[in-house]
């Protein structure tokens, strides 16, 4: 059921879960110090080609995004495009937003930041989440969701103010969808780092938690 984006399930359209097709999560919660919405897509069996070039190039659209460096006072729907731009290349598309501001203890879905059209600009310290996908009709549905932080650039000229994005979810992406012969160097890196970070921060608190499945789960999901 996950063509459709917004599906809500009822008694007379759900399904038994197979490991034979792809399964799309959108999950979330809200705590003192924070909300949380993430979604990822996986396949417990064998991907068909279009199956797996979609999700790659989802994946990179959700990169590509997330490692862009911009000026101050760019508002979202200026750079929305970048999570676009591989899926663009081969004549694919989604009919939904990028991405959506995240509240603090708040609303999921907060206005007024994000990329679509009537957004204000980003700024340092706004939570939204950058989320890229692809959806063909009856047969599966991909989306990858991430809350990203945006915070200052370092940029070589020095000059200041450019922004960027911290990714905080820290929840590895399915290895048996990507095809790494289409992700560019920048971006194999960018996955690297980004499962260091996974290791560094989730790891040791599963250890702490004695949820040893899990992080043997973690280690082998977040390999370079």
């Amino acid at each position: 059921n996950a063509a459709l984006a917004h599906y809500s399930p009822s008694n007379g359209s759900s399904r038994t879960l197979s490991a034979g097709e792809m399964y799309l999560f959108d999950t979330g919660g809200q705590y003192l110090d924070g909300t949380t919405d993430i979604t990822r897509t996986v396949h417990w069996g064998e991907p068909t080609p279009l199956q797996k070039e979609a999700y790659t190039r989802v994946l990179m659209g959700n990169i590509d995004l997330s490692r862009l460096v911009f000026p101050s006072n760019t508002a979202g729907r200026t750079v929305e495009s970048f999570a676009r731009r591989a899926l663009w290349d081969v004549g694919l598309n989604y009919g939904h937003g990028t991405g959506h501001g995240i509240g603090n203890f708040l609303s999921v879905h907060e206005w007024p930041v994000g990329f679509q059209s009537n957004n204000v600009a980003l700024e340092a310290g706004m939570f939204t989440s950058i989320e890229p996908g692809y959806y063909r009709d009856g047969k599966f549905g991909i989306r990858i969701e991430d809350v990203a932080l945006v915070v200052e650039a370092q940029t070589e000229s020095g000059e200041k103010p450019f922004l960027t994005f911290e990714v905080v979810s820290l929840v590895p992406y399915d290895r048996n969808l990507i095809d790494l012969s289409l992700l560019s160097p920048e971006q194999i890196r960018y996955l690297n780092s980004y499962y260091e970070r996974i290791r560094a921060h989730v790891g040791p608190e599963l250890r702490r938690q004695r949820l040893e499945e899990a992080f043997e789960w973690l280690q082998e999901s977040t390999r370079p």
